[in-house]
């Protein structure tokens, strides 16, 4: 069973989002535990509803489980006679390290060269989100977003590089705030040397 809230802003945007009821109710009550194992005061006014909040909040930072993205691709996949590189770049990433539950935070670099189907631009986004909204390692997320587009669209080669902070490097054990892990995975065509520092040079240069 779900269900969903509602909210509007002045504008009259509506934003809805979609929890399970029963999975729900049932994470505030382990999150009220530990809270309380940490020492808090879970009936003071500012942690009332925090249980509630946190068990809502991750349903949403994992949501990538229940989507299919495959699916994603196939929805948009369209014959198209082009065998150039198609670079889809600066893609927001917001993802959970699995294993400490901390986010980690960056962008991915996405390129495939079609051969004979292209997707929906905004579909390759959407690939790297539902991989990403998932309990992750960086180096499972690079080569998972490539598998997809491979395996889907079977193009003539595929590359993803990803650049990203990760906040158990930064919040707790070595604290190293500034320090960034890049990860990059390939197939086919981008194998050659002259197609991946092609792409490496696009995704580096400033169009603007």
């Amino acid at each position: 069973m779900k269900f969903s809230l509602n909210s509007k802003d002045n504008g009259g945007y509506s934003k809805v989002e979609v929890y399970h009821e029963e999975n729900i109710l049932k994470m505030a009550e382990h999150y009220r535990e530990i809270l309380k194992l940490l020492g808090e005061d879970t009936e003071r006014d500012g942690l009332l509803k925090t249980p509630m909040r946190i068990a809502k909040a991750m349903q949403f930072l994992t949501q990538g489980h229940n989507m299919n993205p495959e699916e994603i691709l196939r929805s948009a996949m369209f014959k198209e006679d082009y065998r150039q590189m198609v670079i889809v770049k600066d893609i927001e990433i917001y993802s959970l390290c699995e294993h400490h539950l901390l986010p980690f935070f960056g962008k991915a670099y996405v390129a495939y060269i079609p051969n004979g189907y292209i997707t929906g631009l905004s579909k390759i986004a959407r690939v790297v989100e539902a991989y990403s909204r998932r309990l992750q390692v960086q180096e499972r997320l690079t080569t998972q977003i490539k598998d997809c587009i491979q395996n889907t669209l079977n193009p003539l080669g595929v590359a993803v590089v990803i650049e990203a902070r990760h906040m158990c490097m930064s919040m707790r054990g070595i604290e190293k705030q500034n320090s960034v892990t890049t990860t990059s995975d390939f197939t086919g065509a981008f194998q050659k040397d002259a197609t991946r520092q092609e792409f490496i040079r696009l995704i580096s240069s400033d169009l603007s």
